[in-house]
């Protein structure tokens, strides 16, 4: 095995306990915009909804640095880059998703 390829499967079983642990609705703690908020300021937020979008967001980098880990096996296919510009297309989409529209705010 490479070093690339012991990092990358070491950042995804990373993002993998991450989300787990974030899916089950703990580890707000993990989540540093919220977790810097004044207790007043966090009582308005869903902190289980919160976790869980996050938890699925972490999954979704483990998979993309799975297919970059994949570029190692299967070289010259152009899988590093694919899963670059797919973790970078998430986070994009996850930023804009979690700051529009309140959609973590209590009802």
């Amino acid at each position: 095995m490479t070093v690339k390829l012991c990092i990358c499967g070491g950042f995804c079983l990373l993002f993998v306990v991450m989300g787990i642990f974030l899916l089950a609705g703990r580890g707000a703690w993990l989540i540093a915009g919220y977790n810097t908020m004044p207790k007043k300021e966090r009582e308005r937020y869903d902190e289980r909804a919160l976790c869980r979008f996050m938890g699925k967001l972490m999954l979704y980098c483990a998979a993309c640095v799975l297919l970059m880990a994949a570029d190692e096996v299967w070289p010259g296919r152009g899988l590093w880059f694919a899963g670059t510009a797919w973790l970078i297309i998430g986070a994009v989409f996850a930023v804009i998703y979690a700051n529009t529209g309140g959609r973590f705010l209590k009802k």
